[in-house]
């Protein structure tokens, strides 16, 4: 695999941005008249209700039932560990870094946690079920295939968020399935208030979120990235997916003129050789980015900007963007 599809692929993966799902459980639905993709209409502050369920179905007909509220829950993909921590709750076993950021459990807390050996993409099943589980949250795409070894012996609920909306509807499918109904109204009320304070104050600044290991890099894009939807809200962000084309080259960063740029050097495991942001400093063109010309260039969390995806996640990026996009 080439290295630039690699890098792609990987974040993809890590990431859970691409195939998305809309959940839509019984009686907890999110208030959703905000528009996709672009700014869109002001961001709706009200939040339903949320019934205990012991049964939800997601947007894709998937229907998840555990006989009592999930108290032994393991995190394949970090999107779970956000949303635990959001109820108040806390994973068995994990495969995430997530939970070690001081917003989250901070490191002592987390070192307690276990990790599920064989990393993301190949968790070993005989340790998830050595937790005795009753409910294992992975990504549809990437652990879909561990559900025939886990059926019978626990409940799996693969996610698959594709933008903000998402990250809340699988929260409050969740808050009812452990019936941590008040917890879950109360973080979608925090996030979806700091969304609508920021989105009345946007920056006139352009933004930028490239992702990468090395200097094959990628451009994150609304409607395939959680984290680059928000940003049209919060700045002036005229990146769009390509799909199967590719990304973008320096040379188009360069002429869309960045005044900001967040860089999100991601790991594939074994030791880190320094940062993205460095390695594309090799490259002539980097330095005539007004961006890296003003020293606006901010190596992000990747734990937090490319794979926490939930709403505890997502109120830590619009914090830390728009302080940098002032």
């Amino acid at each position: 695999m080439k290295p630039r599809t690699r890098v792609c692929v990987v974040r993809r993966l890590v990431a859970a941005a691409l195939a998305g799902t809309l959940l839509a459980g019984c009686g907890t639905a999110a208030n959703d008249g905000d528009a996709a993709g672009e700014k869109g209409e002001a961001t709706d502050i009200r939040v339903a209700p949320i019934a205990p369920a012991r049964t939800v179905t997601d947007g894709k007909g998937v229907r998840v039932t555990t006989a009592k509220p999930p108290e032994r829950v393991i995190c394949l993909v970090a999107l779970c560990d956000d949303m635990l921590v959001e109820l108040g709750l806390a994973p068995v076993a994990t495969n995430s870094s997530l939970l070690a950021h001081p917003r989250f459990l901070g490191k002592a807390r987390a070192a307690r946690v276990p990790r599920i050996p064989g990393g993301f993409l190949s968790p070993e099943t005989e340790a998830v079920l050595s937790h005795r589980p009753d409910l294992v949250i992975g990504l549809a795409d990437t652990h879909g295939r561990l559900a025939p070894a886990l059926k019978g012996a626990t409940v799996f609920w693969p996610v698959q968020p594709d933008d903000w909306r998402d990250s809340i509807r699988y929260l409050r499918e969740l808050a009812a399935l452990t019936g941590r109904t008040e917890q879950g109204e109360r973080a979608e009320r925090r996030f979806r208030e700091k969304l609508a304070r920021a989105e009345k104050d946007p920056s006139e600044r352009t933004g930028l979120i490239v992702f990468g290991s090395d200097e094959n890099f990628g451009v994150a894009t609304p409607g395939t990235d959680v984290t680059a939807g928000l940003f049209p809200k919060l700045a002036h962000y005229p990146w769009k997916s390509r799909g199967a084309q590719g990304s973008y080259s320096l040379e188009e960063i360069l002429a869309r003129e960045v005044d900001v740029l967040f860089v999100e050097t991601l790991s594939f495991g074994g030791a880190q050789d320094g940062t993205l942001s460095r390695k594309l400093a090799k490259n002539p063109l980097w330095s005539r980015i007004p961006a890296v010309r003003a020293g606006r260039v901010y190596e992000v969390d990747a734990e937090v900007w490319a794979k926490g995806r939930g709403t505890r996640s997502l109120g830590i990026v619009i914090d830390e963007a728009t302080a940098k996009l002032r």
